[in-house]
């Protein structure tokens, strides 16, 4: 893998070219590939879809519908279960609010972790408190990971849901996923998989794993801002009742009656998002074309490095010196997080600090939150002692105090 050429196709790079840019777990940088494929759709069609006549409808169209194809694809799903969201917590709210709200009484049972972000907790926890379902928790054993004997002490007969994380955001682990998925479905239950820390990442294979619905977000895929995606096993979304209502989605609308479309249009209500499908597609290719062997190996050496180099600083905390992705979550003992971001700033150094959109995790380590930073493909080593050099300022700056 040609790190130089790869960084040359990121025009952060060039415009920041001493930036170390460590927060591609909230937000991974877009290659020119990407803003050239949206560029393309805006200035060569730049119309709406599906109802135009005219030969630049047919065109923007075509080009819309081949990057469902493209990106069902990539996660090995059939056009008709790839639909299309503003981001992976719209796609977790749209089965949540679609599936759960239509299947869940008192008695029924969903299960879920404190490893999980917001966007894939709190959707069922809404769940519950209107259909009286009862939310369980998978305990974390010592260094907060899920495993199958913690998730077989909580699945039951009565469990008729798992919403469950691929890959934390905060610690990195990667949940055994693919024997949690059947053990859940010998008791009919099905699982929602947060994959947005995922699919950026590593090969997934829906079919598979087996998952019966898996979100993910464009923006963590080098892809566009505001295009997410739902895969769902077709029996299931041609079972569940769409949540918004309007044009494109409908069939015939009368005074006394109403039909949808079939899936994906039925869940895709007004105007799609055209210019986040194409660019996501296109971001998707590119993915393929670096290779997932690449970026495991990549995320896996600059993350044991970190590692190395930040277990030799004294007053260093690191929660997850064992994970398995590009993640790297700790604390400088006596030092709010977000103060010590500041200093990382002041050093051209991107992370990110806070609760990351996971509370539950952050309580269970009994901290108000973590400094997080989480490399990719195009990151390199000189980011990684940027990176601790930055540590060692900002420990030296308060250590002042």
């Amino acid at each position: 893998m040609d790190l130089g050429k790869i960084r040359a196709c990121f025009p952060v790079f060039r415009n920041e070219p001493n930036l170390a840019y460590l927060d591609s777990a909230a937000m991974a940088l877009k290659p020119d590939c990407v803003i050239n494929a949206v560029n393309d759709y805006y200035t060569k069609e730049g119309v709406n879809v599906h109802r135009g006549v005219y030969r630049l409808s047919y065109e923007a169209t075509d080009k819309y519908e081949q990057a469902r194809q493209t990106i069902a694809n990539f996660i090995n799903a059939k056009f008709e279960e790839t639909v299309f969201t503003r981001g992976a917590s719209a796609s977790l709210n749209l089965v949540a609010s679609s599936y759960g709200l239509n299947n869940l009484k008192p008695g029924d049972e969903v299960i879920t972790t404190e490893l999980e972000h917001h966007s894939s907790n709190m959707p069922w926890f809404n769940v519950c408190q209107k259909t009286g379902a009862t939310l369980k928790y998978v305990p974390l054993n010592e260094e907060g990971r899920i495993t199958v004997e913690a998730f077989k002490s909580v699945l039951t007969d009565k469990t008729k849901v798992v919403a469950i994380t691929y890959v934390s955001n905060v610690m990195g682990y990667i949940t055994p996923i693919k024997e949690i998925i059947k053990l859940a479905h010998e008791k009919g239950a099905i699982v929602s998989l947060d994959g947005a820390q995922a699919v950026p990442h590593m090969k997934v294979d829906v079919k598979d794993l087996d998952c019966d619905f898996l979100s993910f977000s464009g923006h963590k895929l080098c892809g566009p801002t505001g295009i997410g995606v739902l895969y769902g096993k077709l029996d299931l979304l041609e079972k569940m009742p769409p949540i918004e209502f309007g044009g494109d989605m409908a069939d015939t609308v009368t005074t006394k009656s109403q039909t949808y479309k079939a899936s994906p249009y039925k869940f895709e209500a007004g105007t799609p998002i055209i210019a986040g499908a194409i660019g996501l597609a296109r971001a998707c290719q590119f993915i393929e074309s670096i290779g997932f062997d690449n970026i495991i190996a990549q995320e896996n050496k600059l993350r044991k490095l970190a590692i190395s180099e930040l277990s030799k600083i004294d007053g260093v905390i690191i929660y997850n010196k064992t994970c398995e992705t590009g993640i790297v979550s700790f604390n400088l003992e006596g030092v709010h997080p977000h103060d010590a971001a500041s200093v990382f700033d002041n050093n051209d150094v991107c992370i990110r600090a806070g609760h990351h959109c996971a509370q539950l995790i952050t309580s269970w380590l009994k901290t108000i939150g973590t400094v997080r930073a989480s490399f990719y493909f195009y990151n390199t080593e000189e980011d990684v002692y940027k990176f601790i050099k930055a540590v060692k300022d900002a420990k030296e700056f308060f250590g002042s105090f």
